[in-house]
C-alpha cells in the first residue's frame, strides 16, 4: 500500500512540474509576436495575415469550418480505402455509417473505434486519416482554449486573436516537438515504427504467425499528448506493441495530463494571475484524486462474492489481490487503476484494462468522470469547461450572499450565464437524450454481452463517450451498426461543438466589457475556498443531472453484488 501511495504521489508531482515548464511554453506559444520562416509560408499558402485578430464568431466559425472540411476528407479516404495506396492487405473500405463514426470521431478528438484498428484499417488510412485528424483535432482544442484565454484577458475589445495563427503556431511548436521527441522515446523501449504492415514469425513450436505492425510510435505519441485515445491495435495500450513497458505505461498518464494540466499555468500566466492559475490547477487535482482513490479502493477490495465463497483478495507480498479480471498482470491493480482514472479524467479514452471488467464502483469512476467533463478533461476543451463551473460557481454565490456576481473583473449578467447553461446543459441532454433513444430501439438488446443494470451501464457508457469525447468502451456493446454509429457519432458532435462554441461566445462578451477594480462586493475567486465552491457545484450539478442514470446501472449493480444477486 505505502509503495503505491508513493508512486501515485511521485507521478502527480512529476506532473505538477511538467505543467509549470509546458504552461510557460504555452505562454510563450499564445503570446509571442514573432513568426518563424514554416509559419510565414504556411500563412501565405493559407492567404491569413498574421496581424488580423478576430471576434470570437469569425474565430469559431474557422474552427467549425476547417474541422468539417477535414472530417470530409477523411471520410472520402475510408469510403476509398480499398483503392488507396500502402495496403499490402488489401483491406475493403468501410461503410458509409462506419466512416462516418470514424470520421467524426477523430476530428472531435473522441477516437471511439466501432472497428478493430489493426484488421480494418490500412496503414495509410492510419497515417492519412487517423494520425492526421488525430493532430488537427488536439490542436483545435487547444487553440480554442488560448481564444477563451486571450477572450478573458481583454478589456473593452471585441477581439480573441487569430484562429490559424494559433492553429500554426500550436501545431508546429508544440505538437509536431512534443510527438516526435516523444516517438523516438517509445522506439527506444521497443514499440513498432515501420511501413511494414505484417511480420512474419516462427513460434516455439514451429508454427507460422502473423504479427500486425505499423506506425505504432508516432500514433501512440499524439495519441495521448493530443488526449485523442483510440488504438493502433483493438488490445489498446494493453497490447504489448503500444504499451511495452512500465516506462512508456507512466509516460502514457504525464503526456495524457500534459496540456490539460499546463493550461492552468498559461491562463495565470497570460492574465498576470498566476495565484488563479493555481486554484484551477488544485480544483482538477482535489477530483482527480478523490476519483483515482474511489477506483483504487474498488478494485483493489476485490469482488465481495469472491470473498464469500473463500477467495484471498487481500494486498500481500505473494499476490496482488483484489480485482484482476480484465487487468495486465504486468500492471497490477495500482497501475490500471492510475490509467482508468487518467484517461477518463483527461478524456483520452485509452485504455490498458478492461473497463467492461471492473467491478460496479469501479466502472462508476470512469463513468463519473466522463459526465461531469471537467477533472482535467481533454486538451484545451477541459479547461474551456472548468470555466463554465467557475462562472456558474460565481453566478450562484453571488445570488445566495447577495453579491455581484464578478469574474476576473468582469460582472456576469444573463447574456454569459444563458450562454453557459447552454454549454452545461448540452451535454446531459446528449448523453440521456441518446441513452433513452437507445434504451426504446428495438435491436439494441442484440448488440449487448450483457442483461440487467450492467448492459445498462454499457449503452449509458457508450453515449456518455462520445459526448465527452473520450473514445473509450466498456466492450460489452457490439456498437458497429448503422443505429449506433450513427447516434454516437452525433453525440460526438454535439459533446464537441455545442460546448465549446457557446463558451467562445462568453469569451467574446467579457472580451468587451471594461475591467473593474474588485470592490467590497466582489467574491475573491483566487481563493482555496472558491476552489472547494467550485468543486462543490461540479459535484452537485454533475450529481443532480446524472445521479438518476447512475443508480440505474453502476450503484444498483453493486447493490445487488452485495447481496448475491448476479445475472446470466
Amino acid at each position: 500500500m505505502l509503495s503505491t501511495l508513493l508512486e501515485f504521489t511521485l507521478v502527480l508531482g512529476v506532473m505538477t512540474g511538467l505543467a509549470v515548464l509546458m504552461g510557460k511554453w504555452l505562454t510563450r506559444v499564445f503570446t509571442g509576436t514573432h513568426h518563424a520562416l514554416p509559419e510565414r509560408y504556411t500563412y501565405r499558402l493559407l492567404g491569413i495575415d498574421p496581424q488580423e485578430t478576430v471576434g470570437w464568431a469569425r474565430f469559431g466559425s474557422a474552427l467549425l469550418l476547417s474541422n468539417a472540411a477535414m472530417m470530409l476528407l477523411g471520410y472520402l479516404v475510408l469510403r476509398l480505402q480499398a483503392v488507396t495506396p500502402i495496403n499490402p492487405l488489401g483491406l475493403a473500405a468501410q461503410s458509409p455509417d462506419l466512416a462516418f463514426n470514424t470520421a467524426v470521431s477523430f476530428i472531435t478528438n473522441t477516437n471511439w473505434q466501432a472497428y478493430s484498428g489493426e484488421t480494418s484499417l490500412s496503414n495509410f488510412s492510419q497515417m492519412a486519416v487517423i494520425t492526421f485528424l488525430m493532430f488537427v483535432g488536439a490542436t483545435s482544442g487547444v487553440v480554442a482554449a488560448a481564444g477563451f484565454i486571450r477572450g478573458l484577458s481583454r478589456s473593452s475589445s471585441g477581439d480573441i486573436g487569430n484562429f490559424w495563427v494559433d492553429f500554426t503556431r500550436t501545431l508546429y511548436r508544440v505538437m509536431l516537438p512534443l510527438c516526435v521527441g516523444m516517438a523516438l522515446v517509445y522506439v527506444w523501449q521497443g514499440m513498432p515504427q515501420t511501413f511494414a504492415s505484417q511480420a512474419l514469425v516462427t513460434t516455439l513450436e514451429g508454427a507460422q504467425q502473423q504479427l500486425i505492425v505499423g506506425a505504432v510510435a508516432s500514433f501512440e505519441s499524439i495519441k495521448h499528448i493530443g488526449t485523442n485515445g483510440g488504438g493502433f491495435f483493438s488490445m489498446n495500450a494493453a497490447h504489448p506493441f503500444e504499451n511495452p513497458t512500465p516506462l512508456t505505461n507512466i509516460l502514457h498518464i504525464l503526456s495524457m495530463l500534459l496540456i490539460p494540466s499546463a493550461l492552468t499555468y498559461t491562463f495565470g500566466s497570460m492574465l498576470l494571475q498566476r495565484r488563479q492559475g493555481w486554484v484551477f490547477f488544485g480544483t482538477f487535482l482535489v477530483m482527480f484524486i478523490g476519483f483515482l482513490a474511489l477506483v483504487y479502493g474498488a478494485e483493489q477490495n476485490g469482488n465481495p462474492l469472491l470473498t464469500q465463497a473463500g477467495a484471498n483478495q487481500t494486498l500481500s507480498v505473494e499476490h496482488s489481490g483484489g480485482n484482476m479480471e480484465g487487468k495486465e498482470l504486468r500492471f497490477g491493480i495500482a497501475d490500471s487503476s492510475l490509467f482508468i482514472a487518467t484517461t477518463t479524467a483527461a478524456t483520452t479514452g485509452s485504455v490498458n484494462t478492461m473497463h467492461d471488467s471492473l467491478t460496479p464502483m469501479g466502472g462508476f469512476v470512469p463513468l463519473a468522470q466522463m459526465m461531469l467533463n471537467c477533472v482535467f478533461g481533454g486538451d484545451g476543451v477541459g479547461f474551456i469547461n472548468l470555466i463554465q463551473y467557475a462562472l456558474l460557481t460565481v453566478f450562484l454565490v453571488g445570488m445566495m450572499i447577495g453579491r455581484s456576481p464578478e469574474f476576473l473583473g468582469k460582472k456576469i449578467e444573463a447574456r454569459e450565464i444563458k450562454l453557459v447553461m447552454l454549454s452545461v446543459l448540452a451535454h446531459p441532454i446528449s448523453i440521456l437524450g441518446f441513452t433513452a433513444l437507445a434504451a426504446l430501439w428495438p435491436d439494441t438488446m442484440a448488440s449487448l454481452n450483457n442483461i440487467g443494470p450492467h448492459g445498462f451501464s454499457e449503452v449509458l457508457y457508450a453515449y456518455t463517450s462520445g459526448t465527452a469525447n473520450n473514445g473509450s468502451a466498456f466492450a460489452g456493446l457490439n456498437a458497429n451498426t448503422p443505429f449506433f454509429n450513427t447516434t454516437i457519432g452525433l453525440a460526438m458532435l454535439i459533446g464537441r461543438f455545442f460546448t465549446m462554441l457557446p463558451m467562445l461566445a462568453v469569451a467574446g462578451s467579457l472580451a468587451m466589457k471594461k475591467t473593474v477594480p474588485a470592490g467590497a462586493g466582489t467574491i475573491p475567486t483566487a481563493t482555496p475556498l472558491f476552489m472547494l465552491l467550485v468543486v462543490f457545484v461540479v459535484l452537485v450539478v454533475g450529481g443532480l443531472t446524472f445521479l438518476p442514470a447512475l443508480a440505474l446501472g453502476p450503484l444498483v449493480e453493486q447493490l445487488q453484488l452485495l447481496s448475491g444477486q448476479t445475472y446470466n
